[in-house]
């Protein structure tokens, strides 16, 4: 999966910016990235949300286990790879269907969120349980919503393109061609919430999160870290 945003929907995190003015290397604009996805995966499918914000999939070469899915309600965008282990319990407590899937229930977790204030942001994904990384768009507000599971058993990273655009990819190779050394792994059991404005772990909120400079030989040009004791936060 992938998903470009203009600086318009986000900045640019300083620490991806900093990596690559540390290492200069080859970047591709995200237009040119997002058109390599498409051409390289058969039966890809891509939606522009407005002129800011574009949306690829395709379940060519998923795992079974871990597949790939889109959807789409009251402008709120989704993409969702992984599975939910308490995905029954999860549809029972937001009043879905027996039919909903994981990427339905998270946009309806982030309408619980934008819709129930006060409702703590580390709560969407806090009360998931299993293996999954998504993003939401939610156009109404244009506010993006990204996040990885507690262990990291999706691959989700993160980095900047020639033109300024931040990409999302569950492909580390495919953002490596289009952004150089200003790309990072996103960090297992974090957020993202350009409505929060910073990046947070869900289990420890208020702990702070720092980049550290990753080695030349790596394909990082940053690694972030969640910092001082792990302290699990109350999601019920």
């Amino acid at each position: 999966m992938l998903g470009v945003f203009s600086s318009s929907i986000m900045s640019p995190p300083d620490e991806l910016v900093a990596a690559g003015c540390r290492t200069p290397s080859p970047k591709i604009t995200a237009e040119a990235l997002m058109n390599r996805f498409i051409q390289g995966n058969p039966s890809a499918v891509s939606v522009h949300v407005g002129d800011h914000v574009q949306l690829a999939y395709t379940h060519h070469n998923e795992s079974p286990l871990l597949p790939r899915s889109f959807a789409v309600k009251d402008e709120i965008f989704s993409l969702f790879e992984g599975a939910l282990d308490n995905l029954g319990s999860l549809r029972q407590q937001y009043g879905l269907a027996k039919s909903a899937n994981e990427v339905v229930l998270v946009i309806e977790a982030y309408k619980a969120l934008r819709d129930r204030a006060p409702y703590p942001p580390n709560h969407v994904v806090g009360h998931l349980s299993g293996s999954f990384a998504f993003i939401v768009f939610d156009k109404s507000t244009s506010t993006l919503f990204v996040a990885s599971d507690q262990f990291g058993k999706v691959p989700l990273s993160w980095g900047i393109t020639a033109d300024g655009y931040v990409a999302f990819a569950d492909d580390a190779e495919l953002l490596k061609g289009a952004c150089g050394k200003s790309l990072a792994s996103f960090p297992q059991g974090c957020f993202f919430s350009t409505a929060v404005g910073e990046l947070r772990s869900f289990e420890n909120p208020k702990n702070k999160i720092t980049a550290v400079p990753a080695p030349d030989e790596e394909i990082w040009g940053a690694t972030f870290k969640v910092e001082g004791p792990a302290v699990l936060a109350a999601t019920k």
